[in-house]
């Protein structure tokens, strides 16, 4: 994918993956933690997952599409080198948001268990590696949001107002 409505397609992909993988990470802890949430979200959350691995890779082709086509600088490298690894968070988020939901559906089944979703110890492993992976994700996505501004905005902006322009 190359450009959408005369826009490169990274910069409007990228809103997606700002918003969905931040919310998607947000959705397992509050699944993780909170029997009452995952029982209505854990499924959805597993859906939102899967589209978001989906999204990461189309967005950072579309990305490097861009680059090959924008000055490149060392801004430029950094915020390609970091958007790579928006897959490696993206990808242990939804596996744990589709183990999730399978584990629930197995408690409620009477099929036999493969998850142990009676197990308090592996209800507790999954919580902490749920939280942990999360915060890796919204921690990348920041770290990577950061960087394509920086590249982008850096040194193209005046920090005082132009004179004589009107509001409109």
């Amino acid at each position: 994918m190359t450009t959408l409505n005369g826009i490169p397609a990274h910069i409007l992909l990228v809103h997606a993956i700002v918003v969905l993988l931040p919310l998607a990470a947000l959705l397992l802890v509050l699944c993780a933690t909170w029997p009452a949430a995952r029982a209505k979200l854990a499924g959805p959350n597993a859906i939102l997952s899967a589209v978001v691995v989906v999204l990461v890779p189309v967005t950072t082709e579309a990305g490097e599409w861009l680059e090959r086509r924008v000055a490149s600088t060392p801004l430029v490298r950094t915020h390609t080198e970091l958007g790579d690894t928006a897959l490696f968070v993206a990808i242990p988020v939804a596996v744990l948001a589709v183990i999730m939901w399978w584990r629930g559906r197995e408690a409620t089944s009477g099929r036999r268990a493969f998850l142990a979703p009676a197990s308090t110890a592996v209800s507790v492993i999954i919580m902490v590696v749920s939280v942990l992976a999360a915060g890796a994700a919204v921690y990348d996505v920041y770290r990577i949001g950061d960087s394509g501004a920086q590249a982008s905005w850096q040194a193209n902006f005046s920090p005082t107002p132009v004179t004589g322009r009107q509001r409109g």
